[in-house]
């Protein structure tokens, strides 16, 4: 159980338990939502086109102006995603903007290599081989 104040019971802040509970959370969500969402195709091949792109928050977004079909896809992904975010989110006495947030950053860590997504600057980079460009605050 996470004290408000103070440390826990492992000596470590509030914040640094919260954020190792969301992290543990978001990686079981990260993992459903991304075998979940690759079994569609259309969503496979918009996300290998750099149609969609993973953001911060823990939503797709756009790089550059979708179809509507692609917007329609990527809108029904975003509706799912914050279904699951709410749930896990009372689960873990977090928000779900702090749930998603943490999600949001393991979404980008597994990015594929020539896959968008969008650096803490707001820009939209494509994945290489090197690490993806995260925000700080990330877990």
């Amino acid at each position: 159980m996470l004290k408000i104040f103070g440390l826990t019971a492992s000596g470590r802040s509030p914040l640094t338990a919260m954020a190792g509970a969301l992290t543990l959370g978001a990686l079981t969500l990260s993992g459903a939502a991304s075998a979940q969402q690759q079994r569609d195709p259309a969503y496979a091949a918009a996300r290998s086109a750099g149609q969609v792109g993973e953001k911060v928050d823990g939503y797709l977004g756009y790089p550059s102006t979708p179809s509507p079909e692609v917007r329609r896809l990527a809108d029904d992904i975003n509706i799912k995603r914050r279904a699951i975010y709410a749930e896990k989110a009372a689960e873990q006495h977090a928000t779900v903007e702090q749930y998603a947030f943490t999600t949001g950053c393991l979404l980008i860590s597994k990015t594929a290599v020539g896959e968008k997504y969008q650096a803490p600057d707001g820009s939209w980079q494509t994945r290489t081989a090197a690490p993806p460009l995260r925000d700080s605050r990330c877990p």
